[in-house]
């Protein structure tokens, strides 16, 4: 249940960015991509689409249709890993196996870069 909170989170989150920061707009302006959070059984997760500058999300790990999916061995260890921020606890992560990635890698690269934006300080 944490991990779902978490995404719906990340979503909230990002769609007020999307609203919010010009910065943010110009970097989601010509991305057209799906990205899909999920756990390996499909039981949890969420899509996160860019259309060319418009930002939306539905729940569900059974999505079919997505660019990249980042598909973690199970809820509590993607909970444990998003929640730190911590980039190398992904990276490790996925070096050992608790993070799969399934279709275009890139994508799941821009997406972290996406991210990035979250966490900045307003000037």
């Amino acid at each position: 249940m944490k991990f779902t909170f978490l995404l719906f989170i990340l979503y909230l989150k990002l769609k007020k960015v999307a609203k919010k920061n010009p910065e943010f707009q110009e970097f989601i302006k010509k991305e057209k991509t799906r990205v899909l959070i999920k756990t390996a059984d499909g039981k949890r997760g969420r899509m996160f689409i860019f259309d060319n500058g418009k930002f939306s999300s539905v729940p569900g790990g059974d999505q079919k249709q997505f660019d990249v999916a980042m598909v973690w061995k199970d809820a509590d260890t993607a909970f444990k890993v998003m929640a730190s921020e911590d980039l190398n606890q992904s990276m490790e992560a996925a070096y050992d196996g608790r993070l799969v990635f399934e279709g275009d890698a890139n994508q799941a690269l821009w997406f972290t870069g996406a991210t990035t934006f979250l966490t900045q300080k307003k000037k």
